[in-house]
């Protein structure tokens, strides 16, 4: 497989990605949401001089020599710019074949439980419950997500007390549900333990990124302490430091982000590596541009998978520049599942309205 062209359209949050092969055929894949502009300009420069004119049937190896040519820039913008092209080269696989890229990496169409993602924390102990309830009942959700503490937030709260007084609101709201919380890297791991605690006298079964997800030895210490699935990894795209994450058990439950990790080839390599350590992948995926539906496939795919597809509830009061992105959207939940059709690759078709909105760019062979 030849690629001739890359091009991408993009605004300044989310960027597609479109392939044509040799032979005319293409493929759509999608760089990391956020600052996409700049992802797309890194695409062009550093991405797609070294996989157009190249066979890329080897995904991994292509891939490889984009790493490798561009060494000095190991970091979030390369592996995103990455994903764009690899996501697309999937869905070119996918529609030349006339299946599923789930079907591609050995699953089947079908359906995935999804837990309801909150990304609030402006939002009082009891209107989440609210909220949420009101979720459960419209669309059959039985797991949900909230958050803990303040973003990176040095050990502090969103304001005073509110994580001591959510979480066991939420429970009393939803007494039998699966639960899940998010700190987003706030505590250090004396705290952390504290909070975890107080989950798991409550009942809740994940506890996320509860220290600096770069400190990986303090997060080992609250893994090793609690009982709680203490889970991590959304933010890591180096495969050596997936590989030690891994290797010191420093999370009960690995979390790569598809599109920051570098697209689905690499997020492979994660799996494999937390299949033979016995880990189960429950992957970040948190908007509902094309990464959710990445995700999806994976899911569908992949013996480790984990219990839950994430899946953000968050509207256009939160997420104004995911709307209309697509001609039929494909995250539709049912009983609190999400759904992969049988359609050929993504399955998905980006909005021509959308695509006459954006910057367009391309890189030809």
């Amino acid at each position: 497989m030849m690629l001739h062209r890359i091009e991408t359209f993009h605004t300044e949050d989310v960027g597609f990605v479109r392939v044509t092969d040799a032979e005319g055929a293409t493929g759509w894949g999608q760089v990391s949401t956020y600052n996409a502009d700049i992802t797309c300009t890194v695409l062009h420069r550093q991405v797609a001089p070294w996989m157009l004119n190249r066979d890329v049937t080897d995904l991994d190896d292509a891939l490889d020599l984009v790493t490798e040519r561009e060494h000095k820039y190991p970091g979030s913008y390369l592996r995103r710019a990455m994903a764009g092209v690899d996501t697309a080269i999937w869905d070119l696989r996918g529609r030349r074949a006339g299946v599923p890229v789930t079907s591609l990496l050995g699953g089947s169409p079908g359906r995935v439980r999804a837990y309801a993602s909150s990304m609030k924390r402006d939002i009082t102990p009891k209107d989440e419950a609210a909220r949420l309830t009101r979720i459960a009942g419209e669309r059959g959700f039985t797991a949900f997500k909230i958050r803990a503490g303040a973003e990176v937030g040095r050990g502090q709260d969103e304001w005073p007390g509110r994580t001591e007084a959510i979480i066991p609101a939420i429970r009393a709201a939803l007494p039998d549900a699966d639960l899940l919380i998010d700190a987003n890297s706030c505590y250090g791991p004396e705290r952390a333990i504290e909070i975890g605690r107080i989950l798991e006298s409550e009942g809740y079964c994940h506890f996320e990124e509860p220290c600096p997800y770069w400190e990986l030895e303090q997060t080992k210490r609250v893994t090793d302490a609690l009982d709680i699935d203490v889970t991590g990894g959304e933010q890591d795209c180096d495969l050596s430091i997936w590989r030690r994450m891994i290797d010191m058990r420093a999370v009960d439950i690995v979390q790569p982000d598809i599109l920051y990790l570098g697209g689905i080839a690499r997020t492979l390599r994660v799996c494999r590596m937390a299949a033979e350590a016995g880990l189960p992948v429950t992957p970040h995926c948190a908007n509902l541009s094309m990464v959710t539906l990445f995700t999806m496939h994976l899911l569908r795919a992949i013996p480790n998978a984990g219990k839950y597809l994430e899946f953000a509830i968050e509207g256009p009061d939160y997420y104004p520049w995911q709307e209309d992105l697509f001609t039929v959207s494909p995250y539709a939940i049912e009983e609190g599942h999400a759904t992969v059709s049988e359609a050929p690759g993504w399955g998905v078709e980006i909005a021509p309205d959308w695509l006459a909105r954006a910057v367009y760019a391309r890189s030809d062979a």
